[in-house]
């Protein structure tokens, strides 16, 4: 992939330049391709300290990522539906959904190829089947397609909302309304290159719809829909409105690096509850539904005890 880009800005560094239009990739990975000569000004390489001028034509040859072999594992699924074209799946918390750098084996991806014969092909070798993921440490229900008529039909259903999507989460703080809708452009952290943050410059629209189910004080109980599926959506938002997710490593930690609220739950305390879907062969409208995992529920019972 080659993409040309022009320098909207004087005397910006070559590497924050890539970073701030490529919000996709990170710090690193523009360091290494401007490292490894993939970057280039009007044909000369440049280091990642070049300082640009408006108009500067830069270009960037992505290249393409290498082969990776995945194995199918025996790894036991909590399958909550399946059919020929369909696997739905009650992830368990602490389950990579797909291999990625440095990991590849363990995941659902291992599993699933053990587990189905076939899987669409369309996210390539290193996703296949995934048309929409969860974080590693964020349990609940999943759909994975079987064959790419499928695949096509379940990407466009979550593209065009049709397919709704609700979680569960035990955040910190009271919030005070019943409900509320949050709204911000989701972008690569303008700091810290492994977060996402609410970017007023190359972000994602994203929108989270909440609803208060019980409050506990310092703690509350939440239901979340997605309106859109933007990389730790749901994290990020609640964070922003100053409510983190109870036990989050990445955005729920304290000014002295604490997690808050943990209770010993390993990840963050949210849950993908339900998935309502149209079948994509037989058209036929189906919600499948995912109860609390156990470390949820023991915190809620805690919290219900002590109010």
């Amino acid at each position: 992939m080659i993409l040309k880009l022009k320098a909207d800005k004087d005397n910006e560094r070559l590497d924050i330049f890539l970073t701030r239009m490529q919000p996709e990739f990170s710090r690193s990975h523009v360091q290494k391709l401007i490292a490894d000569s993939h970057v280039t000004i009007g044909g000369k390489v440049r280091k990642g300290n070049y300082r640009l001028h408006v108009d500067d034509e830069v270009e960037c040859t992505v290249p393409e990522p290498q082969t990776v072999e995945i194995l199918p594992e025996n790894i036991p699924l909590d399958i909550i539906y399946e059919d020929a074209d369909i696997i739905v799946i009650n992830k368990p918390r602490g389950m990579v959904v797909h291999p990625a750098a440095g990991i590849s084996s363990g995941t659902l991806v291992n599993a699933l190829m053990y587990h189905c014969s076939d899987l669409s092909g369309i996210n390539g070798e290193i996703r296949p089947g995934i048309v929409h993921r969860l974080d590693k440490d964020t349990s609940g229900v999943m759909v994975a397609a079987k064959n790419d008529r499928a695949h096509l039909s379940l990407a466009e259903q979550i593209q065009n909302k049709t397919a709704h999507r609700i979680y569960n989460a035990i955040v910190w703080g009271n919030i005070k309304e019943e409900a509320g809708i949050i709204k911000g452009d989701i972008g690569r952290h303008p700091v810290d290159r492994k977060k996402m943050a609410i970017v007023h410059e190359n972000g994602k629209p994203a929108t989270t719809h909440f609803k208060v189910l019980e409050r506990f004080g310092e703690f509350t109980f939440i239901e979340c829909r997605l309106e859109t599926g933007r990389t730790h959506q749901i994290r990020v938002h609640m964070t922003h409105i100053g409510h983190p997710v109870v036990g989050d490593p990445k955005y729920g930690v304290s000014r002295n690096g604490k997690v808050k609220g943990n209770f010993s739950i390993k990840g963050q305390a949210l849950h993908s509850k339900s998935l309502e879907l149209t079948h994509p062969v037989t058209g036929k409208q189906m919600i499948f539904d995912s109860p609390l995992p156990e470390d949820m529920e023991k915190i809620l019972r805690k919290l219900r005890n002590h109010s």
